[in-house]
Order: C-alpha cells, then structure tokens, then sequence
C-alpha cells in the first residue's frame, strides 16, 4: 500500500511538473524570436530554430500519409474503448457499474477535444505550409496530441487489463512503436514547426500523467 501511495504522488508530481511546462512553453512560443517567417507573413515563435528545422527537412508528402494514417488508427483505438465503456453501460445497465478506468479514458478523452477545439479557435501559430490556399492552425500538432493520448492511455491500460505477460508485452510494445512513429512522421512531414511538436509532447504527456495518476488513485480504492 505505501508503494501505491508513493507511485500516487509521482504521478501527481509529473502531472503538475508537465502541466506547468506546457503551459511555460506555449506561453515562450508566442514571445519568443517571433518574426513573420510563415506562408502569407505569418507569426511564429522561435523563428530561428523552427525557420532552420523547417528548411533542413522539407515537405515530405509520404511521412504525411503515414501521420494520417496514424491518425485514423488512433481514432479506432479511441472508438475501441468508447465501445466497450458502451458495451458495459447496456449490459450492466448503471453508469456506477462501468468500469472506472474506463469512465477516466471518457474523461481524458474529453478533455483532449476540448483542447483540440481551444487551439483550433485561438491560433498560437500557423503551418509552414498552406493547406488548399488557407492558414491553418499548427500549434501544438493535434496529431501528435491526440495520437499520443490514445496510445498512451491504451499502454497504461493494457497494463491493467492483460494479466498474461506475453500479450501485455507485444500489445505495449506496438503502442510504443506507433507513438514514436506518430511523433516522428508529423515532424518529417513538413506541416508542422518544430515547437508545434514539443508543445503537443509536452501537453499530451501532461494529460497522460494525470491519468496515470487517477489510475493509481482507482487501483488503491480497489484494494480496500
């Protein structure tokens, strides 16, 4: 039990600890060396380091079908979930009977729209490329956000639900791989700048690691 307790409030301190870099580096973002380096003269911060990243690597069509392709992926792994919480509602007929870590995922997921809707709305930056002649929002990449939230919160969740080693194994491993790749993909891409990668590291390991933490908080009330 005082593992658990301990485990609690490292996740809680990593939680606090990202949460407060996201919020550091995205406010850096929009005071830092902003100069009008993007499409149509736009704004973006560290305009020295992003214009330099931006220019070494290009516009990549190929690593942008496979970040799509990612993406889709991660959004039936969130369909996934969703179904199963479904699943447990209709046969359980209670919402207090549904598993909780699975009413959390609804919460993380919930939380990572609305996000996604508040950066979409007030724009940081735009891309360093037109999308169909118009400016679209960049930061932080959404495909790296909401990607990494949904294989994040699978890997923690597959470590609850598989009790079998070699199926917990082979299942975390390919939520790994694909987070990297995500990652990877949509910064060779070309569509995104450098901190619109960092800045979606930074504020989907913050939303991981509060889940992490109310898993650790479930798991302890589970055992009493």
């Amino acid at each position: 039990m005082m593992q658990k307790r301990n485990d609690a409030a490292e996740n809680r301190s990593t939680a606090v600890i990202l949460t407060a870099l996201a919020m550091i580096f995205t406010l850096l973002v929009k005071i830092v060396d902003v100069q009008a380096i993007g499409p149509n003269g736009s704004e973006v911060g560290f305009a020295a380091v992003n214009g330099a990243v931006a220019n070494a690597l290009g516009v990549k069509l190929f690593w942008y079908d496979v970040s799509e392709t990612l993406g889709y992926l991660a959004i039936l792994t969130c369909l996934f979930f969703a179904a199963l919480g479904v699943y447990q509602l209709i046969k359980e007929k209670s919402l207090k009977k549904v598993d909780k870590r699975i009413l959390a995922l609804g919460a993380l997921y919930a939380v990572t729209v609305i996000l996604y809707v508040l950066f979409d709305k007030v724009a940081v930056n735009y891309r360093p490329v037109l999308e169909n002649g118009v400016l679209e929002p960049s930061y932080p990449s959404s495909h790296t956000v909401l990607s990494l939230v949904a294989f994040g919160s699978a890997f923690l969740l597959v470590r609850k639900y598989f009790i079998e080693e070699k199926p917990r194994k082979i299942i975390s491993a390919a939520c790994l791989l694909l987070m990297i790749l995500t990652v990877l993909s949509r910064l060779l891409s070309g569509f995104h700048w450098l901190t619109d990668i960092v800045g979606g590291l930074l504020i989907a390991g913050a939303l991981l690691a509060w889940f992490a933490f109310v898993l650790g908080l479930l798991d302890r009330r589970r055992e009493r």
